[in-house]
Formats: C-alpha cells, sequence, structure tokens
C-alpha cells in the first residue's frame, strides 16, 4: 500500500477489537499449559524457575477485581498529549496505595500493534488516584498500553487496554528477526531464544565502537530490563536481568507462554541516558 489511510479515533478502535481477533486466532498458538504455579514477584509478570505462566500477562483489562482505565482512549499521531488513566478496585474507587518495585508504584509500557513503537514511561500519581504521564507517539494506529503494578497487600499484575492514535495510518510488517539491534552507536547482540512453556536464558551484550561496554549505569535498580511482547495479541513478559557486573553482558530468563513471534525490548542506562535495543524473536 503507497498511500496512507486517515483513521480517526473510532476507526482506529475498531481495527484493534478486529485485529486483536485475527492475532490471537492465526497469529499464536494455544497458550502452553502451566507445570508449575508462578510466584508473585513485585508487580511484574515473570515466569517461574519451574514452568510457564498459567496464563500470558496484559491481555485483560480487567482481572483479580482490578480495571486499567484509560482517560482518554483516543490521541493524535505525533502531537504532545497527556496520557491519563487509574487502576480502580471491585467497587470502582481509585487505587492509591501501592507496593514500590524498583522505585515505582507503577511501570507503563505503551507499544503499537505492529510492534514498531514502544515506549517505556513513568507516570505521576495524583493524591486521588489519578496516573498522568506527557506522550508523543509518533504514527497512526492500534496500541495497547500495559500497566504493571502491585496493589498494597496485594498480588503482581500487568493489566492491557487499548489505545486508539489517530492520524494518517500505514501499516507495517512485523520487522525481521535479528540477533543484532545498533541504536545511537551501540550494538547490542543477542545470545539465546525463549522456549515455549519452559525458562530459556537470553544474554545481551552491549558495545560501541567495537568496545564492550562495562560500566552500564542502574536504571530502576537493575543494570538492564526486558520486556517481550507476542505478534498478534500482544500477550506480556516483563523479566528482570540475573545479577552480575555492570556489563557488557545482561543476562535473563523467561519462559515464552507459546510457540510464535515475539519481539523484545531491552532498555539499557549508559552515560546518563536510557536506550531501548529491540529484536524479534521466534520461539518454537
Amino acid at each position: 500500500m503507497n498511500t496512507g489511510v486517515k483513521i480517526t479515533a473510532f476507526a482506529a478502535a475498531l481495527a484493534a477489537t478486529f485485529g486483536t481477533a485475527y492475532g490471537v486466532g492465526k497469529g499464536v498458538d494455544p497458550v502452553v499449559a502451566p507445570a508449575a504455579a508462578p510466584a508473585a514477584h513485585g508487580g511484574h509478570a515473570e515466569a517461574p524457575a519451574g514452568g510457564a505462566a498459567s496464563a500470558p500477562a496484559g491481555l485483560q483489562v480487567s482481572e483479580a477485581g482490578y480495571t486499567l482505565a484509560l482517560e482518554p482512549a483516543a490521541l493524535t499521531a505525533d502531537a504532545p498529549a497527556e496520557l491519563r488513566f487509574a487502576i480502580t478496585d471491585a467497587r470502582g474507587r481509585k487505587v492509591t496505595a501501592y507496593e514500590r518495585e524498583h522505585g515505582k508504584e507503577l511501570h507503563l509500557i505503551v507499544a503499537s500493534r505492529d510492534l514498531t513503537v514502544y515506549r517505556h514511561l513513568h507516570p505521576v500519581r495524583g493524591a486521588d488516584g489519578t496516573w498522568s504521564v506527557p506522550v508523543r507517539l509518533p504514527k497512526a494506529g492500534d496500541y495497547r498500553a500495559f500497566a504493571d503494578f502491585t496493589p498494597a497487600g496485594g498480588e503482581g499484575l500487568t493489566l492491557g487496554a487499548d489505545l486508539a492514535v489517530a492520524g494518517a495510518y500505514r501499516p507495517a510488517a512485523l520487522p525481521a528477526a535479528s540477533r543484532v539491534a545498533e541504536v545511537d552507536g551501540y550494538r547490542v547482540e543477542l545470545r539465546g531464544t525463549p522456549v515455549p512453556g519452559r525458562p530459556a536464558e537470553l544474554t545481551l551484550r552491549v558495545s560501541r565502537g567495537g568496545v564492550p561496554v562495562s560500566d552500564l549505569q542502574p536504571y530502576l535498580g537493575a543494570y538492564g530490563h526486558l520486556v517481550a511482547l507476542r505478534a498478534g495479541d500482544l500477550a506480556y513478559l516483563h523479566v528482570h536481568p540475573h545479577e552480575g557486573p555492570a556489563g557488557p553482558e545482561v543476562s535473563f530468563t523467561a519462559t515464552a507462554p507459546s510457540s510464535g513471534s515475539y519481539r523484545l525490548f531491552l532498555d539499557f542506562r549508559h552515560e546518563g541516558k536510557v536506550r531501548t535495543a529491540a529484536f524479534t524473536v521466534h520461539a518454537h
């Protein structure tokens, strides 16, 4: 398609609905049955050492009595905006008490449904429980917002809600699989592949100008953060690295919930700036 399609907020929402149904039916395999019950770890949907989680995170807007409520549910492409949302409990009240995990009460991820745009945002909570964060999304289309949190005294949850971004829509194919990502002069190499239903080690090596980067800086209490999203339905997996030195390698253990294509996003901090390296991998 050489020309873009003008997408309105209403059309984007419809596209998100039908796109999700198609992705679930055609793009991914059934979720692998769990080998063991997952252990809660803060607000993050991490895979347990003994097997796959019972269901992928981020596919539901409501779970365990909590709901992710976006306000508004539509933005305009390449325009500054404020994204506002709340977590509500089973009685519709805005949640104001959270456990802190990695220095934050809540982590917000926004990704386009074609997985070509990714943002790891840090919203601020108002006294009434409304969260807000400035955002500028570069292109129109269907997005998914993920809130990763632990309510005070509760279990860790990741809720997901559709977000429509209006403008001239040009669909993009999933980026080709690659073991190397380049970002701002840094080269990040990926070793390992997610395996459906059981833990697999993923190691990412950071270099710049051919020189290994051995002085990575902590970012939210770690030398790297990895988020994996499954192509099609955007099932969400958020993992944290093993303990180790400040580079050049950062290792993670992750379990893919099913076979299929995944987009991996590594956030790392060096010389005071956070950068994101992205990879497409196939779990089988």
